[in-house]
């Protein structure tokens, strides 16, 4: 099943790519700061979104992985 129809795999997916822009983004800066509108804004603004609310997204990683874990 596509992960736009199943709503655990949609999270999963949009928290791993808010993770892998926030660690590009501390690896190399400029890779992802020239490209701030756009299409390609979009992993800019998911690299700030992890970068400001990282307690939050780790919270959130933490739970869905002992969902993906343990509820089946």
């Amino acid at each position: 099943m596509s992960a736009i129809f199943n709503f655990q795999s949609l999270l999963t997916v949009i928290l791993l790519l808010i993770c892998t822009c926030a660690y590009i983004r501390s690896l190399a800066p400029k890779l992802l700061d020239k490209n701030k509108t756009g299409f390609l804004g979009i992993f800019w603004k998911c690299a700030r979104i992890g970068e400001r609310k990282s307690p939050y997204v780790a919270f959130c990683c933490v739970i869905m992985a002992f969902s993906i874990l343990f509820s089946e």
